[in-house]
């Protein structure tokens, strides 16, 4: 497209929105502040006709509205069960593979009895550690 071109088609254009906001005066399109109301009924929705005065309100007590979310009861933990996958004894680390999942867990000696080797079945309990969940107080299953 050359020069002349595109100047005729954003003429166009600016005769063209011209015409549709002259048709819209025109029209009376303009809508008025009644119109544009929207009111919430008591289940919450947005409706355009207004509450009906007549209708009994219900009164709320101030002590039954919870700001905050509810707080956690303990809840009691069962230890999780799992196998010793891999233990470096040299470094004092190793990692447990829960038998409920596939997961595996990071572990350090010092959360850990002292006798622990490869292939022993434990329970454990995890805690959040620098880089995901780690198993802690880890007991031998008898």
């Amino acid at each position: 497209m050359n020069k002349k071109e595109l100047e005729k088609k954003k003429d166009q254009k600016k005769r063209e929105k011209l015409k549709r906001k002259e048709e819209r005066k025109a029209s009376g399109g303009s809508k008025s502040f009644e119109d544009m109301i929207a009111y919430v009924d008591e289940f919450g929705m947005i409706t355009d006709t207004p509450p009906d005065p007549t209708k009994k309100k219900t009164e709320v007590e101030l002590e039954s509205i919870a700001v905050s979310s509810p707080k956690q009861e303990e809840i009691e933990k069962e230890p999780l069960k799992g196998r010793v996958e891999h233990f470096n004894t040299e470094k004092g680390y190793g990692f447990i593979k829960d038998m409920g999942s596939v997961n595996k867990y990071f572990f350090h000696i010092s959360n850990a009895p002292e006798n622990i080797t490869e292939g022993d079945i434990v329970n454990f309990e995890l805690e959040k550690g620098q880089r995901g969940m780690n198993a802690v107080r880890i007991e031998h299953v008898q």
